[in-house]
């Protein structure tokens, strides 16, 4: 079961987030992260993204969402990326960004507006 989630979630991870990413991100585990990674991979990609009831776009826009509260922006980032490879489209991004300012303020939306110009710029998307 473990084998076939972590199967599972390295396609999931590595569809959205793309493959250099994840493999350059497992190559540099190590003994002592290497379990978390692998974990995380089963139960986060596999279990999570896995399940077929949100379709991948929808899942991104809530990561937006929910890590744009947690003002996590490194994570931000990497899944700002992952939700245009899901096909999220710009506006839907302002409009999430647009979300986190309204319940969690002002000063957590500009966080949000900062790293999502980064990324798009970087992509060519601005």
């Amino acid at each position: 079961m473990q084998q076939d989630l972590f199967d599972k979630g390295l396609a999931k991870r590595k569809a959205t987030l793309g493959a250099d990413y994840v493999e350059q991100n497992l190559s540099k585990s190590d003994d002592f992260n290497r379990p978390f990674q692998e974990a995380m991979t089963a139960w986060c990609w596999g279990f999570g993204w896995g399940d077929d009831a949100i379709d991948a776009k929808t899942r991104s826009m809530m990561n937006l969402a929910m890590i744009g509260a947690l003002g996590k922006m490194h994570e931000w980032e990497i899944h700002c990326n992952g939700a245009l490879n899901n096909g999220v489209s710009v506006e839907e991004i302002r409009a999430i960004i647009h979300v986190v300012g309204i319940y969690c303020g002002v000063p957590q939306s500009l966080e949000c507006f900062r790293v999502a110009r980064k990324v798009l710029e970087e992509r060519g998307e601005l």
